[in-house]
């Protein structure tokens, strides 16, 4: 007669309690989802230059801000678009970033959506 422990199953220790198994624990140097989906634009622009990114954020938040009257809506729409590029660069590079990077790019993108909503209430 076999000598048969309950629960124990092989050298993986014991069998699942039933529902579906945990999935398996990301390593460290193991992409997130945003990261994988993010990789084509991230490449491209990389191989951009730096000057050519910075004068079109320039040019973007300078367009948002000076939208006023019936364009007022235009302005929010950019500023948006700004606030969400910000704040996606932020969630791909929060791992890597110090606690201190980390506030100041937060403030970064906080401050930008404060002033995307007050463009889009006609405030500013």
């Amino acid at each position: 007669m076999k000598d048969e422990r309950p629960g124990v199953r092989g050298p993986r220790g014991p069998a699942p309690s039933g529902g579906t198994p945990n999935p398996r624990p990301r390593t460290a140097g193991e992409p997130t989802a945003l990261q994988r989906i993010s990789l084509p634009l991230v490449t491209r622009l990389s191989r951009t230059p730096r000057w050519l990114i910075v004068i079109i954020l320039a040019v973007l938040l300078v367009l948002g801000m000076v939208q006023t009257g019936s364009l007022a809506w235009l302005g929010a729409l950019i500023l948006g678009f700004l606030t969400i590029f910000f704040a996606w660069l932020l969630a791909l590079s929060w791992p890597a970033v110090p606690a201190s990077g980390r506030l100041l790019r937060l403030l970064v993108v906080v401050a930008l959506g404060g002033l995307t909503v007050l463009k889009a209430m006609g405030s500013i």
